[in-house]
């Protein structure tokens, strides 16, 4: 199926712990502008713990993507390793380990884009739409 792109920004990071703060700016500024402030701390913390996973584990710089998409927003974050991401069975006093089960919980839906020999794109979807939130949420 093919989507309609309405509009879309991008920024490349180096793999340094600047870098998740920054990823966090990007998204919060780019949705406000969109007019889109009612999800920026949902995509705010999901692009931080992609970014985190990004520096972490692929060790590479590494891009984000924001696309608004009709009635959804399109988050990507794309690194240059081809080790997919996994969830983790973090304990309680555990410091790492509930990136991908915070991005499964705050978004819509999410996935990842394999490129052999070249990377991959982690991606999260949310809804655009104020009230399909607040209707979510009752």
């Amino acid at each position: 199926m093919r989507r309609t792109i309405d509009w879309s920004h991008h920024t490349l990071l180096a793999a340094d712990a600047a870098s998740a703060g920054k990823a966090r700016d990007f998204v919060g500024l780019h949705l406000l502008a969109h007019g889109l402030g009612h999800l920026e701390e949902d995509v705010r913390l999901v692009v931080s713990e992609l970014a985190t996973n990004a520096m972490v584990h692929a060790r590479t710089a590494f891009g984000v993507t924001l696309e608004g998409c009709g009635r959804s927003v399109l988050l990507s974050v794309q690194d240059g390793s081809t080790t997919l991401p996994a969830r983790h069975s973090a304990g309680d006093l555990d410091l790492g380990g509930r990136g991908v089960s915070i991005v499964e919980v705050i978004s819509r839906d999410w996935g990842v884009n394999e490129w052999p020999g070249r990377g991959k794109s982690v991606w999260a979807l949310f809804d655009a739409r104020a009230d399909v939130l607040s209707s979510a949420l009752s």
